[in-house]
C-alpha cells in the first residue's frame, strides 16, 4: 500500500523540498498551498520528474479551506499516513517594546492556530492509517534553552512574534503527543536554512533543512520530541 502524505505551505522552500523528497520515496504526496497558481506550478514541475504529487488548495487560516482540503484527500485516498505542518510566516522584526498586537495576531494565526486547525481537521484521516505521524515544523528560536544561551545573544536579537509562536507550537506538539494515542507527533528545527523567510541568508541547503522532517516522517521513531538534523533539541 502506497504511503500518503500532505505538506502545508509547500509551493516553495522547505515545504516543496519535503514534498519532493517524500515523493521520491514512492509516496503519494499532496502539495498543499494557499496560492493556487504557485502550488499548481510546483506540482507540474515535480510531476514532470515522474513524482506522484497532487495539488490541494489549503489556507491554514481558513476553517472552510482546511475542511475542503481534508474532504478532497478523503475522496482521493481515504486516509493520511503523514501530515507535515510546514506553513509559517516570519512576521515583523523589531524589539519587543515596538511589537504591534495586530502583527502578532496575524503571525499566530498562521504559525500557531494554523497547525491546530489543520491537525484537527485531518485527525479522522490519520486515524485511518496503520502508523500515522505528524511533523510540526518549528524552530530553534522557539527553544527556551537556546533563547537563554549567551552564545546566541549577538546573533539573534530579542523579538516577540516568531520565537513566541514557535515556542507555542512546541508546547502544542507536547500536548498532542500526550493526547493522541497511536499517532506519533514531533517538532522539528530545520536549522538556519536558506529560504525566503530569512532572505536566503541561511547557511544550510534545503536538503539539509529537511533532513529531520524526512526522518521523522518515516514509519518508525519517537514521539513527543523536538529534533534537528543532528538529534534532540532542548526545549
Amino acid at each position: 500500500m502506497t504511503t500518503t502524505a500532505l505538506v502545508t505551505g509547500a509551493n516553495k522552500g522547505l515545504g516543496r523540498e519535503t514534498v519532493r523528497r517524500l515523493a521520491a520515496r514512492g509516496w503519494e504526496v499532496f502539495l498543499a498551498a494557499r496560492d493556487e497558481e504557485r502550488g499548481r506550478t510546483a506540482v507540474a514541475e515535480l510531476a514532470g520528474s515522474g513524482l506522484a504529487v497532487r495539488f490541494v488548495a489549503l489556507d491554514v487560516t481558513s476553517d472552510e479551506s482546511v475542511a475542503s482540503a481534508a474532504s478532497q484527500v478523503k475522496a482521493a485516498v481515504g486516509r493520511l499516513d503523514v501530515l507535515v505542518n510546514n506553513a509559517g510566516v516570519g512576521g515583523e522584526d523589531g524589539p519587543p517594546a515596538e511589537a504591534r498586537v495586530a502583527g502578532l495576531r496575524e503571525l499566530f494565526e498562521v504559525n500557531v492556530f494554523g497547525p491546530i486547525r489543520v491537525t484537527n481537521a485531518f485527525l479522522p484521516l490519520l486515524r485511518e492509517a496503520a502508523s500515522p505521524r505528524i511533523v510540526m515544523v518549528s524552530s530553534g528560536m522557539g527553544s527556551f534553552a537556546v533563547a537563554r544561551d549567551p552564545r546566541w545573544f549577538d546573533l539573534v536579537p530579542p523579538g516577540l512574534g516568531y520565537p513566541a509562536s514557535k515556542a507555542a507550537l512546541n508546547m502544542i506538539t507536547v500536548q498532542y503527543g500526550r493526547a493522541l494515542d497511536g499517532i506519533r507527533i514531533n517538532a522539528v528545527d530545520p536549522g538556519f536554512t536558506a529560504t525566503d523567510l530569512n532572505d536566503h541568508r541561511g547557511y544550510q541547503t534545503l536538503a539539509e533543512g529537511t533532513d529531520a522532517i524526512i526522518r521523522l516522517a518515516g514509519a518508525d521513531g519517537p514521539t513527543g520530541g523536538f529534533f534537528d538534523r543532528k538529534g534532540p533539541v532542548p526545549w
